[in-house]
């Protein structure tokens, strides 16, 4: 299938590493002209040299952003537009908040979470809208987690921030769909990143178990048997935000093994 990507101006942003990366990666397979963000440039120069080496597209550049930076957000669409002219995608990707227990937050660990997990997505949105109305096309998705249908234990953040993305994700879906643009959301359920590795050994810890005890337990809960790859996961996304998918907007995907129970 052709995706219809070719050509086409990407931004992906939190994609140094983990599942931004695979997401970036995977369009660049597709010849897209991709922009990855982060706020570390020493990743971020290892992950583009890394990506072009592996999928043969020299068209794959990056932009320090901190995501909660209002100023650095707005200079990162505007450098992706003044060399590709557009934004034809946008990949909503931050790294998840930290775990733990409601009564052990803080508001600044609430502020903090809000910042980069919903006001993000909302300030990013922003920007490219313009250009996708412009030209009648975009294509819009926001990573998010398997919480938006299913709580996960230890982590309140998340499982608060989560459902708001889901919400400004049909809400955004409803308002621009006359002009063409396609707006979706992505959950991962346990996907074999660093993010998920960090997660296990607060659970190690936490029951004074070793982390071949936790992953054990993890994976007995998923029906497929096995975490899934970065690359699985970035390839569902990748279809969502072509120009093949052409009428499913404002739906909440999760890419899980089946290891959610709630429909």
């Amino acid at each position: 299938m052709d995706l219809l990507l070719k050509g086409k101006s990407v931004i992906v942003t939190g994609a140094s590493q983990g599942l931004g990366k695979a997401i970036a990666t995977e369009f660049a397979r597709e010849e897209a002209a991709v922009f990855i963000s982060s706020r570390s440039e020493e990743k971020l120069q290892k992950t583009v040299k890394e990506i072009r080496e592996e999928t043969g597209n020299n068209d794959v550049n990056y932009v320090v952003c901190d995501m909660k930076e209002v100023d650095q957000m707005k200079a990162l669409v505007q450098k992706v537009v003044d060399k590709n002219g557009t934004v034809h995608v946008l990949i909503n990707n931050a790294g998840g908040p930290p775990a733990g227990e409601f009564m052990k937050m803080t508001d600044d660990d609430w502020y903090h979470a809000f910042e980069q997990n919903l006001l993000s997505v909302v300030r990013a949105t922003r920007h490219v809208i313009p250009y996708m109305k412009r030209q009648e096309a975009g294509r819009i998705v926001n990573i998010t987690s398997s919480s938006i249908k299913q709580s996960i234990d230890n982590l309140i953040l998340s499982n608060t921030m989560r459902p708001g993305v889901l919400g400004l994700t049909k809400s955004l879906s409803q308002e621009f769909a006359a002009h063409n643009i396609l707006v979706n959301t992505v959950g991962p359920g346990k996907i074999a990143t660093e993010r998920l590795m960090q997660l296990n050994a607060i659970t190690a810890s936490q029951q004074g178990k070793s982390m071949e005890e936790i992953e054990k337990a993890s994976i007995s809960d998923i029906p497929l048997g096995r975490y899934g790859k970065p690359e699985e996961f970035a390839k569902a996304v990748v279809f969502l935000a072509s120009f093949a998918n052409t009428y499913i907007t404002g739906q909440a995907l999760i890419v899980d093994g089946a290891s959610v129970k709630a429909i």
